[in-house]
């Protein structure tokens, strides 16, 4: 399973380095050509416009994945290791569940109203461009698992610590 996500985070790195880098280089272009030869591309800022926005849903997938989602960390710092520390991981990962359900039911929604209307600079449908919502929200769904898989681990791990330790107690206590 590891394998897996370590393919699937190659894969979305390479896809979101590729789409920046083409980005960029559009930009630039738009740039050189707009101020040497008066001329712009019409496509090219839009192009450049939904490769940010699939960018930037590629990196929050990216991001969760490597567990670098928004939070504040002083609190989970402070009780790390401790089950307050692992019931505040719980917390933080259902309220990423209720987030991240809102982006998909509402990035579906959003791409299939969007059938309709085409980019005027492209003449793509917008819907190609507002896919990546649902797309991303997926896929931090499945990091999310994951991180869920661990903390359940490690709330069993910190339960059956906590029992060795009162039997090792009560015996202690015995002789």
């Amino acid at each position: 399973m590891e394998k897996l996500f370590k393919g699937l985070h190659a894969v979305l790195y390479w896809v979101s380095v590729s789409a920046m880098t083409l980005m960029l280089g559009l930009i630039f272009l738009q740039v050189i050509s707009r101020y040497f030869f008066g001329y712009t591309f019409e496509w090219s800022e839009e192009l450049a416009r939904f490769l940010f926005v699939w960018v930037v849903f590629l990196g929050s997938a990216l991001i969760m994945g490597e567990s670098g989602h928004l939070s504040v960390q002083l609190l989970a710092r402070k009780l790390q290791g401790s089950m307050a520390g692992l019931a505040l991981e719980v917390f933080v990962n259902l309220c990423s569940y209720a987030f991240i359900m809102l982006l998909l039911v509402q990035g579906s929604k959003m791409t299939s109203v969007m059938t309709f209307q085409t980019a005027p600079g492209l003449g793509i449908s917008m819907s190609s461009v507002y896919v990546i919502i649902p797309v991303s929200a997926c896929l931090m769904l499945l990091y999310l698992l994951k991180d869920t898989v661990r903390i359940f681990k490690a709330i069993k791990n910190h339960n059956r610590q906590a029992e060795s330790a009162g039997l090792e107690s009560a015996t202690a206590e015995k002789h």
